[in-house]
C-alpha cells in the first residue's frame, strides 16, 4: 500500500534490530499515521487486544511474530516450554473470534518444536513468522485476481457505467499484511481501469469503514462514498448496489461466515434485492473443526465504552466524546454470523466456490 509516496506493509521486522516488530497503530487513523514498535510478547498481546492491529489476516501475522518474540524470551527462562506455552495461550486469548490467530500460534508451536538448540528454535520461529506474513500477502493478491472476474462481468453488462460495490467494516490492506481480502478485487479492478465506485459502511461502533477503508481507498485513488450503516438496504432497493463483497474472521466448513457486526443485515438486504453477496477470505480463515457457524463460532463481546463514546478529530487533536447518557448500559457484540444460504460465493486464493461443505472441499480437499 502506498502512503505518502512510500510502500508499506502493515507489519514488519525492524531493519536495524530484528527483535523489534514494527506496526501501523490503527487507533490513530485516519487522522494520524503512527508507527509503533513492539518489543515483547505482552506488547503484542496488548496490540491485538486493544486493536492497534485488527483484521483476520493481520491478527494472524501479528500472532506469528509474537511467537517469534516469545521464543526469544523463553530462551532466557528456566523452563522454555512452560514460558512458550504460556505466551501462546495469552496470544490466543487476546481476540477470540478470528481463527487466523489460533492458526498462526499453532503453526509456530509445531514448527518451533522441530528445533533442537535454542538458537535453532529462534531462527525457525523468525522464518515461520515471515512465511505467515508473506503467504498472507500472496493469498490476498490471488483473491484479487479471482474476484476481479466478478466485477468484470458486471462491468460488461453495464457497458461503461461504474460498478457499485458495497463493503462492510475494513477487510482491506489494513486488515491483512497487504492487498486485503474484500478490497483485493476492488484494487485489481481499479488497476485494470474498470470503472468502479465503492459504498463504504461507516461500521459502528469503531467506524473501521469510515476511518480505515475510506482512508485506504482515498490513498489509492478509488472512487468511494461513506454511508451510515443503515443506508445499505435503501441503496439496494434503488438499484445503486451491483455487488456486496465483505471479509470474514472465521468461516465454518459449512460456509457460515462470521464478520464484523452488521454483516448479516447486509446479507439479508442483498438477498431480498437479488444482489450477489460474496465473502472474500484466505484459507487461514476457515475453521475446519466447526460444522455450524451460527451455533459454534464464539462471538466476542467488547467493552461498552466503544458504543457509548466516539473518537474523532477536534481542535487539532484526537478526542473521545460521550454520545449516550452516562449511566445507560450498552451491549457491544463484535461480530455476527451470516448463514451460508445468504452467501452467493466465497472468494479464496484457490478460486471462487459456493458456500457449502462439498464445494469448499473441492478447493481444499486436504481438509476432508
Amino acid at each position: 500500500m502506498n502512503v505518502n509516496g512510500k510502500n508499506y506493509r502493515t507489519i514488519w521486522l525492524n531493519k536495524e534490530d530484528d527483535t523489534i516488530i514494527g506496526i501501523i497503530d490503527q487507533r490513530y487513523l485516519p487522522h494520524q499515521f503512527v508507527i509503533e514498535d513492539l518489543h515483547s510478547v505482552n506488547e503484542v498481546v496488548n496490540a491485538i487486544k486493544d486493536m492497534h492491529v485488527r483484521g483476520a489476516g493481520l491478527i494472524g501475522a501479528t500472532a506469528g511474530y509474537g511467537m517469534y518474540l516469545a521464543t526469544i524470551e523463553a530462551c532466557n527462562k528456566k523452563n522454555f516450554d512452560e514460558h512458550l506455552n504460556a505466551s501462546a495461550a495469552a496470544l490466543k486469548a487476546s481476540r477470540p473470534t478470528a481463527v487466523n490467530l489460533e492458526w498462526a500460534v499453532n503453526m509456530q508451536l509445531k514448527a518451533i518444536a522441530t528445533g533442537e538448540s535454542t538458537e535453532e528454535k529462534i531462527n525457525i520461529a523468525k522464518d515461520t513468522a515471515t512465511s505467515i506474513a508473506n503467504d498472507d500477502t500472496t493469498y490476498c493478491k490471488r483473491i484479487g485476481e479471482h474476484g476481479v472476474k466478478l466485477i468484470e462481468q458486471i462491468a460488461e453488462k453495464k457497458k461503461g457505467e461504474a460498478v457499485n460495490i458495497l463493503t462492510h467494516c475494513n477487510a482491506g490492506w489494513l486488515a491483512f499484511v497487504d492487498h486485503g481480502s474484500a478490497t483485493a478485487p476492488i484494487y485489481e479492478a481499479f488497476e485494470r481501469d474498470i470503472k468502479i465506485h465503492v459504498w463504504v459502511d461507516e461500521t459502528r461502533p469503531r467506524n473501521q469503514g469510515a476511518g480505515l477503508t475510506a482512508w485506504e481507498l482515498m490513498n489509492h485513488g478509488v472512487p468511494h462514498t461513506i454511508i451510515t450503516d443503515n443506508a445499505g438496504g435503501h441503496l439496494m432497493q434503488h438499484g445503486l448496489v451491483d455487488i456486496v463483497i465483505t471479509g470474514a474472521d472465521r468461516v465454518a466448513r459449512n460456509g457460515d461466515a462470521a464478520n464484523k457486526i452488521g454483516t448479516y443485515l447486509k446479507a439479508l438486504a442483498a438477498c431480498d434485492n437479488n444482489i450477489p453477496f460474496y465473502v472474500a477470505l484466505p484459507s487461514s480463515t476457515f475453521d475446519w473443526k466447526i460444522n455450524d457457524g451460527i451455533k459454534e463460532i464464539c462471538i466476542e463481546q467488547r467493552g461498552d465504552d466503544e458504543v457509548k463514546y466516539i473518537t474523532g478529530w477536534c481542535d487539532n487533536e484526537i478526542k473521545k466524546v460521550l454520545i449516550t447518557p452516562l449511566n445507560s448500559p450498552a451491549s457491544n457484540y463484535g461480530f455476527d454470523v451470516t448463514p451460508a444460504r445468504l452467501i452467493t460465493g466465497l472468494i479464496t486464493e484457490r478460486g471462487i466456490c459456493k458456500a457449502n461443505e462439498i464445494d469448499i472441499l473441492k478447493l481444499f480437499p486436504e481438509n476432508k
